[in-house]
């Protein structure tokens, strides 16, 4: 074997030990591709260790620029000791992906170590094209897309902040415990709603009419993800509707109990995610490339 295909192997194993339900995602996808997108999953956790680890040692500003060095040798073919960077640079160049998305998720996960407070829905917006948008123009790449159609880019942000919204409604209580606050303090006043009481965990009437509001802000961006669809290569639609029913999934769950995000956390239960799964690998079978 050669070490690029133990590169991409050693992804694989990434993805298939803890991209969860996202791997089985990627099954529904030809081989190259499913290579592909377990390449760039590796790199994403790469980098959110990479960041969980700068937090926890308190040197932060050194673990990243250390990251982004890695990542500007690994660009020109010096991958180091890496196992996964030899994998990940290869899909990049197979599918002619831009590198300042790396460097821009980069970007993003280095906010969470220097903010834990967003002043307004535009501050907020910046960090979720960050961290969440920034990936889906990495998959359409990989799933191929209409390039030549500029509202391709366009549905795909919207489709990562839909899920970015969705990641932070259904941590709230998590995130507050760690003072960490996503919600906007524009909407917190608006409602009526302190950081106290979402560290509480009490679901207030102020509180539910506030994840309400976040929650109806979320479903017009999957409305407007539901565009990207016809926008994708046959190939790439299995497993992008498999990511997206199961986030929908997860606020569909909120709004079914009743804006409450505490009690219970919000989830799509295992025989909902095997009939969304098993569905979209019968439809991956036929479809034509």
């Amino acid at each position: 074997m050669s070490s690029l295909q133990q590169s991409y192997a050693e992804c694989e194993h990434v993805a298939k030990t803890q991209a969860r339900n996202f791997y089985y995602s990627f099954l529904t996808l030809p081989p190259d591709k499913k290579a592909a997108m377990c390449a760039i999953y590796a790199f994403f956790r790469y980098s959110d260790d990479v960041s969980d680890e700068a937090a926890e040692n308190g040197d932060k500003a050194g673990k990243m620029r250390a990251w982004r060095s890695a990542l500007d040798r690994a660009m020109q073919g010096d991958y180091g000791d890496s196992k996964i960077l030899p994998a990940f640079h290869d899909t990049v160049k197979k599918y002619g992906i831009p590198q300042n998305y790396f460097y821009e998720l980069i970007d993003g996960t280095e906010m969470d170590l220097t903010k834990n407070r967003y002043a307004t829905f535009e501050e907020l917006y910046r960090y979720c094209y960050l961290v969440a948008s920034l990936v889906g123009f990495v998959c359409i790449y990989v799933w191929g897309f209409e390039k030549d159609n500029p509202l391709s880019i366009k549905h795909a942000e919207s489709c990562g902040l839909a899920f970015q919204l969705t990641n932070i409604l259904r941590d709230v209580k998590e995130d507050a415990e760690r003072d960490r606050v996503y919600l906007p303090q524009e909407d917190l006043d608006k409602f009526g709603v302190t950081t106290d009481q979402l560290k509480a965990g009490q679901p207030t009437d102020n509180v539910r009419a506030l994840i309400k509001f976040e929650v109806d802000r979320a479903v017009a961006y999957y409305a407007e993800a539901e565009k990207l669809v016809p926008l994708l290569h046959a190939h790439g639609r299995p497993s992008y509707g498999i990511m997206n029913k199961i986030y929908r999934g997860i606020l569909d769950d909120i709004v079914n109990k009743n804006y409450d995000v505490f009690t219970s956390r919000a989830r799509v239960s295992t025989p909902r995610k095997l009939a969304i799964l098993s569905g979209a690998w019968l439809s991956s079978r036929f479809t034509k490339a």
